[in-house]
């Protein structure tokens, strides 16, 4: 596992931005690079499948390895997932959202499918210091991502690009520009990104000390059994936060909010 933190958000941060390059845009839309602004990333997000293999426990180790500490967690009951959030005691390196997908809530169709990708993978694999950026370690094809579609969103894009991070999240508390996540939008708008609308453009606000917003995610080629298709890949998210009555910034998570931005690497 790695032993510095900072190398393996680069690694992630690499991975990332190859399927998504409107990221790598928006991070120099949004830097002052007069001043070589940093952009603070709040936090990067993962998705997996709640087998023993491959369980949200399996990925959080690489963070707990790493000094984390498990902070908080949530339940999607639409989405049949589980989720829980992971901080490190050096306030400056990006929380961790991890989520898993209940595969025995899915029809047995779709668990047959899923069962069948987990098989394909090595025991040891989830172990290894590039897991978490390693992407798929099995043979889909494109009737089972379709099948899995239908079915779960969630599944179906796990299905076709594995284990990565899902999105990176700007910290607009940070910013020089502006620290109004309505500012951002705007700004996303005018230089023509398209925004997710599920439950309105910001999510959430100050009265849950969080406000959110995020991309429609990019779209990039996968390889599947017999043919490459273009299929949504990851998006970026901006994220406010406001201080609570004890004067300190909230630090966790909405899960109304999150279930929407979920939502951003829908097909439609």
């Amino acid at each position: 596992m790695h032993t510095n933190v900072d190398t393996l958000f680069e690694h992630l941060w690499e991975d990332y931005v190859d399927i998504t390059p409107s990221a790598y845009k928006i991070h120099e839309l949004l830097a002052d690079s007069e001043d070589g602004d940093e952009i603070v990333n709040d936090h990067v997000a993962f998705r997996t499948f709640n087998l023993p293999k491959t369980s949200l426990d399996k990925l959080a180790a690489h963070f707990l390895a790493l000094g984390y500490e498990e902070k908080g967690e949530y339940d999607f009951e639409a989405k049949k997932l589980d989720a829980r959030h992971f901080e490190h005691p050096d306030e400056t390196k990006p929380k961790v959202f991890i989520s898993e997908l209940r595969v025995l809530e899915l029809s047995e169709k779709a668990q047959k499918i899923i069962h069948h990708l987990v098989e394909q993978m090595d025991d040891e694999a989830v172990e290894a210091d590039n897991f978490l950026y390693s992407g798929k370690h099995w043979t889909v094809s494109k009737a089972e991502y379709d099948m899995l579609l239908e079915e779960s969103e969630y599944a179906a894009w796990l299905a076709a690009w594995g284990f990565r991070a899902n999105h990176f999240t700007v910290s607009v508390n940070f910013l020089n520009k502006t620290q109004e996540l309505a500012d951002v939008n705007q700004m996303l708008k005018d230089a023509g990104f398209t925004l997710n609308s599920s439950g309105g453009e910001i999510k959430g606000g100050e009265s849950v000390y969080l406000a959110q917003s995020a991309t429609m995610a990019d779209h990039a080629y996968v390889k599947f059994e017999a043919e490459s298709k273009m299929i949504p890949s990851c998006f970026y998210e901006f994220a406010q936060r406001y201080k609570m009555p004890d004067g300190k910034y909230y630090k966790g998570f909405v899960a109304s909010s999150a279930d929407k931005i979920f939502e951003s690497t829908n097909t439609k």
